[in-house]
């Protein structure tokens, strides 16, 4: 039997397909219910303030790269947005003299338009703000070489093989509202998968590729990075795939409250927890993945209460 229509896009999956109850259960959350859903595999963490929430963001890269030896290379996968951790990375690395020529780099996605991934004079260029925001920072004689930094590109080969022979101990991520990681979006409705969404057990198999973008995914970019103009955001991404993150060794994701409202921040804690994995919430997938860690500023995580503005 066929689910119902997104009350969002009708030709795409989204969480609005789910099954009335979830919806119900994730917005009866309360703070102190959201920290209760912890069980093995999936671990739940509050940040009292957005300067332990960015810095404890932060370390997770500091905490990978001093891992990393010429003969056991490291690396973490990281994201644009949030982006506030990055600068914080540099003056670390900076502070501490670490040497990280080692270690590595996987960005998480980019912008794909015209054939090709987003130049880097592109206003929205994800491999842009990570070298300015984070590695043109760090000291010449302290940072990784090129070879060693990962970006998608639209050949996708090279990017795929950069995970054979480097460890991933962490790879970070937002979730957007469409309750994606990366840009890992739901799945138009159409062809097989006009009446159910594609399995879990199918979706994981995709990996690093081009992606058409959910409408609520290129107007929330809209609204985070383009000051609302629709018209300057691509409607298709590389991403980074299930296959790679199934092989960081963690899969740490970061809420502040900017990006995802509170009701999605609930909804897939609690599918998480629950292991509800549904490909019409994306996220929802890593509920079969042995290591999760949700952190939450926890002044961001508002409430699911009616409020007319």
């Amino acid at each position: 039997m066929s689910r119902r229509l997104s009350a969002i896009a009708p030709d795409w999956w989204d969480y609005t397909t789910l099954d009335e109850e979830i919806i119900r259960a994730a917005a009866r959350l309360t703070p102190e219910k959201m920290l209760r859903l912890a069980r093995p595999g999936f671990k739940v963490v509050f940040y009292d303030t957005l300067e332990s929430f960015y810095l404890a963001e932060a370390l997770e890269y500091i905490d990978a790269w001093r891992q990393s030896t010429d003969d056991n290379p490291v690396g973490i996968c990281g994201p644009i947005g949030p982006t506030e951790q990055l600068p914080l990375v540099a003056q670390i690395v900076n502070t501490l003299d670490l040497d990280i020529r080692s270690a590595h780099f996987w960005g998480m996605d980019e912008w794909y338009l015209d054939g090709r991934e987003a130049p880097l004079d592109h206003p929205l260029s994800f491999e842009r703000a990570d070298r300015a925001l984070c590695f043109d920072r760090i000291r010449k004689n302290l940072r990784m070489p090129d070879a060693h930094l990962h970006f998608p590109k639209a050949d996708t080969a090279p990017y795929r093989r950069s995970w054979d022979g480097v460890r991933c101990a962490v790879m970070q991520g937002g979730q957007g509202d469409v309750k994606h990681w990366a840009f890992n979006d739901p799945p138009r409705r159409r062809g097989k998968y006009k009446d159910q969404p594609p399995s879990p057990a199918e979706y994981r198999k995709l990996a690093t590729r081009v992606v058409d973008l959910h409408p609520l995914t290129v107007a929330q970019n809209a609204r985070t990075s383009g000051g609302g103009n629709i018209a300057l955001v691509p409607t298709q991404a590389l991403s980074v795939g299930p296959v790679e993150t199934w092989k960081a060794e963690k899969v740490s994701i970061w809420h502040a409250g900017n990006h995802d409202n509170p009701f999605g921040q609930r909804l897939t804690a609690f599918m998480i927890a629950e292991r509800i994995a549904d490909a019409a919430v994306p996220m929802s997938l890593l509920a079969d993945h042995p290591n999760v860690q949700f952190n939450y500023y926890r002044r961001g995580i508002g409430t699911c209460d009616v409020e007319m503005h």
